[in-house]
This record gives structure tokens, sequence and C-alpha cells, in this order.
């Protein structure tokens, strides 16, 4: 199976072509401020590189948070248009079971949320242990002496492209029948933004 997976819900911008869960090319650059303008031109330039054209992709892959608003929306909008045009099937998953695909075991992950808070989530393999929730520092330590592994999202930006996690484990879900179960487009936002907190403040 031929698979494009792309993850903007982080600071690294991560795309990576698989074929048969094998990596035929990928990308990681940064992408914080301007993950619009570089996502199609990595997404063009991977194909390139792995000798496919974009008609040729069977399967779509996307994470839908948590991580940055903006981010998890870009990645979101551009694999439905894609899925659309192309007529091809999305496996959307959390971004944190990405990341945890590739550990043994329970896992925790957690991510920098600002205001000195944390998006934390655990899984055991494809199981949810621990849904998306925003922990504070003292919260997360606790929690994490419950596990007996856990990973930053920031190590594993350092020691992994996370689309190619992302499309390795969403060839395997492919491949097990399991699609259904990952068709969610809706973000996973964990808080509200900003603007819409301070409308919930005012009471609109």
């Amino acid at each position: 199976m031929l698979t494009l997976a792309i993850d903007t819900s982080l600071p690294i911008l991560s795309v990576a072509v698989t074929r048969e869960g094998q990596q035929l090319a990928s990308a990681a650059v940064e992408g914080k401020n301007s993950r619009n303008e570089k996502l199609l031109v990595i997404v063009d330039w991977l194909l390139g590189e792995a000798g496919v054209a974009l008609h040729d992709l069977e399967l779509l892959a996307v994470t839908r948070g948590p991580g940055s608003f903006t981010g998890v929306r870009v990645a979101l909008a551009t694999v439905l248009g894609m899925s659309l045009a192309l007529r091809r099937p999305v496996c959307a998953m959390s971004t944190h079971e990405a990341i945890a695909s590739a550990m043994e075991g329970e896992t925790l992950i957690y991510g920098d949320a600002g205001r000195g808070e944390f998006y934390v989530s655990a899984f055991r393999g494809r199981e949810e242990l621990l849904p998306a929730s925003l922990l504070t520092r003292s919260e997360l330590d606790e929690k994490s002496a419950a596990f007996p592994s856990s990973i930053s999202v920031d190590e594993a930006l350092r020691t992994s492209n996370v689309a190619l996690l992302l499309a390795v484990h969403a060839t395997r879900i492919a491949a097990s029948g399991q699609l259904a179960a990952y068709a969610d487009q809706t973000p996973i936002y964990v808080r509200l933004a900003e603007a819409e907190a301070r409308l919930l403040k005012k009471g609109i």
C-alpha cells in the first residue's frame, strides 16, 4: 500500500511516503510559522523523490492533535482536499498515538501546551489508556509515575520523523481492516483557542 502521511501539529513539520510500511521518502523541517507555504511544496518534492505520482497514492494519513491549533487545521484541510480529489481513504489519528506506535508496552506521551501546562495521553499499542488531557507539571509528574515509560513530544521530534511513524502505523491499521475506526477527522484541541476562551469568559 502506497501511503502519504502528514503531521503539521508540531513545531517540526513532517511528511513521509511509504510503500507497504517501508520508507520511500521523508522530510522534517521547521514549520512553526510557515506550514501553509511549505506543506504542498514538500509533498510535491517528496513524491518526486519517491518516484510516484499523486494519483498513485492508495492511503492518506494525518494527525489531528493535540498540538498547534493552526497546524492541526492545515494538515486536516489539506488531506481532506486530497482525499476528495483522489477518492482515497484517510487514516486520521491522535498525534500522540502516532508517536506511541513506536513504543513498547504502556507509554505516556506529553507535550508543552504553554501556560505551564501539558498535553498528555497514554497508550498501549493502539489502545488509548488516557485520552488527551491538559495537566499541570505536578499532575504530569504524578501521572507519569503510574506508567513504566514516558516520552516527551520534543524527544520524539529529536529522534524520529513523526509522519514516518504515522505512515507505518496507518499502513498496519489499513492492512488489519481497521480504517473505519480512524475515520474521525475532528481536531483534538483539548482546550479552547484563545479567542474562544475570551468569548466564553465574556459569556458570549
